[in-house]
C-alpha cells in the first residue's frame, strides 16, 4: 500500500469522508443553490472549486500551518472574518443579479467563463475558511498511524482522497441540481427568486461563519 496505508485505513476514511461530505454546509448547499439558480455549470464549477480548497487544505495541515491557525486566535479570526466577508459578498452579488433566463438546448453555447467563475469563487470561499482548515487538522490524524515513518505522506494521501470524493459528489449535486433549475427556470420570474434564495443562503452562510468561535 502507498506510505503503508492498509485497506481498513483507507476504507474506513473514505466512508467518514463521504459522509461528512453529504452533510449540510456551506459547501454543498453552496453547490446545489447556485446550480438551481445558475446553472450546471455554475454549479459544478463552485462544486470543483470547495474541491480544489481541500488540497490547499491537506497542503496547510501538512505542513502545519493549520496548527498555527489552531494556536493563534488573531490568525484566526482575520481569516474568518475575510471567509465571512467573501460569503457575503456573493450573496449580494446574487442578490443584485436579475435572475438566470432559461434556454431551450438547442440555443445552448459552450460558455467557459461562467465555470471559470464559479470554480474560482468556489475556491476562494473554501480556501480561506479557517473552519476547513481546523477540519482537516483534526480530522486526518484520526486515520493516519502517529508512529509510522510515512506520516505525512499518509497525510497527504488521505487529504488527496478527500478531495477527489468532494469533486465527484458535488460535480454531482451541482450537475442535478441544475437539471432542477433548468426546469423551474420556465416559469416566468423564477430565476429572480431562485438568485434571491442563493444570496440570502451566501449571506446567512458568513454571517454564521462571522459569529463562529475555535
Amino acid at each position: 500500500m502507498i506510505f503503508d496505508l492498509t485497506t481498513a485505513q483507507l476504507g474506513g476514511f473514505l466512508l467518514a469522508a463521504l459522509l461528512i461530505t453529504l452533510a449540510p454546509g456551506p459547501d454543498n448547499l453552496g453547490v446545489l443553490s447556485l446550480g438551481v439558480s445558475r446553472g450546471r455549470r455554475a454549479g459544478i464549477g463552485f462544486g470543483l472549486g470547495c474541491a480544489l480548497g481541500c488540497f490547499t487544505h491537506t497542503l496547510w495541515a501538512t505542513l502545519g500551518i493549520s496548527a498555527i491557525l489552531a494556536a493563534s486566535a488573531t490568525a484566526f479570526t482575520l481569516l474568518k472574518l475575510a471567509g465571512a466577508a467573501y460569503l457575503c459578498w456573493l450573496g449580494w452579488q446574487a442578490l443584485k443579479s436579475s435572475g438566470a433566463k432559461f434556454q431551450p438546448a438547442a440555443e445552448r453555447v459552450a460558455d467557459t467563463t461562467a465555470f471559470t467563475v464559479y470554480l474560482r469563487r468556489g475556491f476562494i470561499a473554501n480556501a480561506i475558511n479557517p473552519k476547513v482548515a481546523l477540519f482537516f487538522l483534526a480530522f486526518l490524524p484520526q486515520f493516519v498511524a502517529a508512529d509510522s515513518a510515512h506520516a505525512i505522506g499518509q497525510s497527504a494521501v488521505l487529504g488527496l482522497v478527500f478531495a477527489l470524493q468532494t469533486t465527484l459528489v458535488f460535480g454531482l449535486l451541482g450537475y442535478f441540481a441544475g437539471m432542477i433549475g433548468g426546469w423551474l427556470q420556465r416559469r416566468v420570474s423564477f430565476g429572480r427568486r431562485l438568485d434571491q434564495a442563493t444570496g440570502v443562503l451566501f449571506i446567512g452562510l458568513g454571517l454564521r461563519l462571522a459569529a463562529e468561535s475555535r
